[in-house]
């Protein structure tokens, strides 16, 4: 079910925050319904794609590990598990909202399409991926009634998932190296010079996007305070760069954004200004 994983659907909370609706009782409840729907339907699709990998997997240094690699979760209990997965979170999702369930319904069926074959194309994989953390994004919107949101978090959600999945892409070639390809078969389409290429238009184009954000949104104070926290995106993806690049991290972002301590900082103190700005400012 990959917990840990469950982070990336805290994104889901953007319309929420960026809407001035954090401290409003029931938009809250009713994000926070929706996150553990998605949570529920995540784990349903990891548990799809470890059962569609498992073979590669068991040749991986560190997935082999994972229950259903190592033998430790029998194949038939994960299919049981991921079904029931399925049928709760898309038989809850209507409750909350039609716009949502259909949200929750494509990022499902995508995921699905991403584990049996969209996931060998390179390119496309990276762009799948980055579509999920637009969808989470989408399922927030919906389930609130938003006045102030803007578009650009669309933007700048988009070129960030970007950067991480191209990140991810580029440790999983450094870890495998010659291997790579028998691990995973997309990764015989890319070099790392080509993924060092991308790297540096997506880290360039995401920094450049949301200090647009910060100053030309409408749905921002008048002040431009928003631009005092462009220092943390740009420490956090210089941070990031240096990880994947001189420690050899990056295949698990989200392990990487609970164990390194300037990471974590950096997100946290983002977080701190941009609630201040938008609930405290004048």
């Amino acid at each position: 079910m990959r917990p840990k994983q469950w982070i990336k659907n805290l994104i889901i909370f953007t319309a929420l925050v960026f809407d001035q609706q954090l401290f409003h009782p029931q938009p809250f409840f009713r994000t926070l319904a929706g996150f553990i729907l998605l949570c529920i339907a995540a784990s349903a699709v990891y548990l799809i794609n470890d059962l569609a990998d498992l073979e590669q997997d068991r040749m991986h240094p560190v997935k082999r590990l994972r229950p259903l690699a190592s033998g430790r979760l029998s194949p038939s209990v994960a299919r049981i598990a991921a079904f029931l997965f399925a049928v709760v979170a898309l038989g809850f999702g209507p409750f909350l909202s039609v716009g949502f369930e259909l949200i929750l319904a494509g990022y499902m069926g995508m995921n699905l399409l991403y584990s049996f074959y969209l996931k060998h194309i390179p390119i496309i994989d990276v762009m799948v991926l980055a579509s999920g953390f637009v969808l989470r994004v989408g399922a927030g919107v919906v389930l609130i009634t938003v006045q102030r949101f803007s578009p650009w978090m669309y933007v700048c959600v988009t070129l960030l998932a970007l950067f991480i999945g191209l990140g991810k892409r580029r440790a999983e070639m450094v870890l495998l190296a010659d291997q790579a390809n028998s691990h995973r078969r997309v990764l015989d389409g890319y070099t790392l010079s080509f993924i060092d290429h991308l790297l540096s238009i997506v880290s360039s184009t995401t920094i450049v996007a949301y200090s647009l954000y910060t100053f030309s949104a409408e749905n921002l104070p008048k002040n431009h305070l928003m631009m005092l926290t462009i220092p943390f995106v740009i420490y956090g993806v210089f941070r990031y760069l240096f990880l994947i690049h001189v420690e050899g991290a990056g295949g698990a972002p989200e392990e990487l954004l609970l164990r390194d301590r300037p990471l974590m900082a950096t997100a946290a103190l983002w977080a701190l200004s941009v609630v201040i700005v938008l609930y405290l400012s004048l």
